[in-house]
């Protein structure tokens, strides 16, 4: 019993603090031999299309488009497009009628609904700059943003460009607002240090970027297209870059049931991208990708959420035996007391955010295992069904 606690324990300990602390020392180690160099500004700014998929977002699109025309960019280099697929509200006739700020703005739009990953590939064909920027209809975009992307691709070996996710959460925050704002924190320090390491594994489809040349289609049945996009990139030999003075903002979910959906939506496209990219697993072929790829992904989607119960049960019949065995077991219960408090007041108001993050926690991991039956069932549609975002 000792063995299979030790063993499930190291597991989530390398999860979800060990492999934080490892990719810290290798870049520090990284550093003190070649140093820290930084992406040069171009002589010359390259044409750039920003990319927005939206799907009946008649809430957003005017403030998205408003925001877009504050990039700080030659008005003759950036176009926004805007793809409207099946989108049955006001979303397209918006966008058709927009007039304001120095970047044109080109609708696309179809009246039939095959998913953003169809949406995407029936525009991408069109792209004729050699950068293009993606990004989602219900998020801020710094103005910074597009030059502090482009400039990465100086570099001949960078094929795409991570933005940085931020959570915009009220000075009394509740559950999902204080957990998932404190998730993309850690998540955005890791990308940084996965970054300087090699590459990062996996971009947010709220801000991202790619060499056009090195689009290829996305299986349309893909859950999470733009994890994997990216990481076909680096599987080509390609860094994926994090960039995180290129950021984008969005409100945090409604409720915790919003956040729960969204949740079991990426941990199903995290196992089928898993399965689809199992060829990653050969170090021999992929090197340090491979590390990156099973350490900061592979882990969290499949075998740590399986080792939680497995600490906690292994824990409680060692109890006795030795008291690191009482200790460890009273400060899991103490963990798992803060989880069911945090569901208890998940939303009440609350100043004392960090209260909600054992919550979180224990929902992030809870959706792998709905969005592994989701994904077995077959009931996981690639169609996005948006989770409701605060107002």
């Amino acid at each position: 019993m000792e063995v299979i606690f030790w063993t499930a324990s190291l597991l989530v300990g390398y999860t979800y603090v060990g492999y934080g602390a490892l990719l810290w020392l290798l870049v520090r180690l990284k550093r003190a031999v070649w140093g820290h160099p930084q992406p040069a500004v171009p002589d010359e700014w390259p044409p750039v299309t920003f990319l927005v998929a939206a799907w009946n977002e008649e809430d957003f699109i005017v403030e998205k488009l408003r925001n877009s025309q504050q990039f700080d960019y030659p008005a003759d280099k950036l176009t926004i497009v805007v793809v409207t697929d099946g989108s049955t509200d006001r979303t397209p006739a918006l966008v058709a009628g927009w007039q304001e700020g120095p970047f044109p703005v080109v609708l696309e739009h179809q009246p039939e609904r095959k998913g953003k990953i169809a949406a995407v590939a029936r525009v991408m064909p069109r792209v004729q700059t050699p950068v293009v920027v993606f990004s989602d209809a219900n998020t801020h975009v710094n103005p910074q943003a597009i030059k502090n992307i482009v400039r990465h691709y100086e570099r001949p070996e960078v094929g795409a460009v991570a933005g940085e996710k931020r959570i915009a959460v009220a000075e009394k925050g509740d559950a999902p607002g204080a957990g998932e704002s404190t998730y993309w924190k850690y998540e955005s320090a890791l990308k940084r240090l996965d970054s300087e390491l090699y590459t990062v594994v996996g971009a947010a489809g709220e801000l991202f970027s790619i060499r056009t040349a090195l689009y290829e289609p996305v299986p349309l049945d893909t859950i999470v297209e733009d994890f994997y996009m990216t990481t076909r990139i680096a599987m080509r030999g390609y860094r994926v870059v994090y960039e995180p003075q290129a950021w984008a903002s969005e409100r945090q979910s409604a409720t915790i049931e919003d956040e729960l959906t969204r949740k079991i939506r990426i941990a199903a496209g995290g196992l089928q991208a898993a399965w689809r990219l199992r060829s990653l697993l050969n170090p021999f072929r992929y090197g340090v990708l491979t590390f990156q790829y099973v350490s900061h992904r592979l882990l969290r989607w499949t075998l740590a959420p399986l080792a939680l119960p497995v600490v906690f049960v292994s824990n409680a019949a060692l109890v006795g035996l030795h008291p690191i065995y009482t200790l460890l077991f009273v400060g899991q219960s103490a963990f798992y007391a803060l989880a069911l408090a945090g569901k208890l007041l998940a939303h009440r108001p609350l100043r004392f955010k960090l209260l909600f993050v054992p919550y979180y926690f224990c929902v992030m991991n809870y959706a792998v295992y709905r969005g592994f039956f989701r994904l077995l069932s077959g009931k996981q549609s690639v169609l996005w069904e948006k989770a409701r975002r605060a107002v």
